[in-house]
């Protein structure tokens, strides 16, 4: 699908991490339900930019193409950002991710940080994070509209 986390409309089951990524959505945001479908193409319509550090992977098998060259992209990409806009909230999940940090100037914009919401950490921050509400929160308070978290 081209957007880290994304599935497309009617993939079941839907993938642990994203099942968890809706769980925590749903308790920050108050939503009565999860959501049914993993499409995140409206996130993307709303300016969210999801990007996995490696772009590529062997099914089933987790950083199997890291090291292979993807990391100089995405953090190009991560630079290009940070330097040509201000005002950003970068969602940084899980250790690959946070690595990332240092790419961002911190002084024009926001940077939140936690575990992968995979199964194997969910529990070691990511339940309880309240990202989706901060960054909303971070957005509004710049003029800027939430972003709606729900997928449809």
């Amino acid at each position: 699908m081209g957007l880290a986390f994304s599935v497309p409309r009617g993939f079941r089951p839907l993938p642990p991490s994203l099942r968890n990524m809706f769980k925590e959505a749903a308790a920050d945001l108050g939503w009565a339900d999860r959501p049914a479908d993993g499409d995140l193409s409206a996130w993307s319509v709303q300016g969210v930019l999801l990007l996995n550090t490696c772009l590529t992977v062997r099914k089933g098998e987790a950083n199997s193409h890291s090291k292979r060259g993807w990391e100089a992209l995405t953090d190009a990409a991560v630079r290009a950002l940070s330097a040509r806009r201000s005002g950003l909230v970068f969602l940084l999940w899980g250790k690959p991710a946070q690595e990332k940090a240092g790419l961002i100037d911190a002084d024009k914009h926001h940077i939140l940080m936690t575990a992968h919401p995979s199964p194997l950490s969910v529990r070691h921050g990511f339940d309880g994070c309240r990202h989706f509400s901060k960054a909303n929160d971070l957005l509004t308070a710049q003029g800027l509209p939430p972003i709606d978290w729900r997928p449809t």
